[in-house]
């Protein structure tokens, strides 16, 4: 069984830069792929960034790309989603997804991903 547990989230201003971690465990950790996710009020779940096992594959959807940027701690089993230029846009609750999946080109499809955390909340205001 693995669990996530997302932390680092917080209130910032437009233009702030903001890292938020995700603890992984119960599991080989160059396994897993590990994906972002954020959820504003009133939408759907949707797909921030991905690297794949072994880090073969990093992904990041058009809205973040060139702003966010995945990143793995081998040694310490650790996943960070570093942000910048922070907008109002990006205000959610950011989840830490994991999947057992060796390749997944469906790697932005929410149900494809075995685990989740429970979410940090990051607000961004102006």
């Amino acid at each position: 069984q693995v669990q996530l547990v997302e932390s680092g989230g917080g209130s910032v201003q437009v233009g702030d830069s903001l890292t938020i971690s995700c603890e992984v465990s119960g599991r080989t950790f160059t396994d897993l792929a590990m994906g972002w996710f954020r959820q504003a009020p009133g939408k759907g779940r949707e797909f921030v960034a991905v690297t794949g096992w072994y880090d073969f594959s990093i992904y990041y959807s058009d809205s973040v790309k060139g702003r966010f940027s995945i990143s793995r701690d081998y040694d310490n089993n650790m996943v960070y989603l570093k942000m910048i230029s922070l907008e109002p846009e990006d205000t959610a609750v950011y989840y830490c997804a994991a999947s057992t999946t060796r390749y997944d080109p469906r790697y932005y499809v929410p149900d494809q991903y075995n685990y989740w955390g429970q979410g940090t909340q990051v607000t961004v205001s102006s």
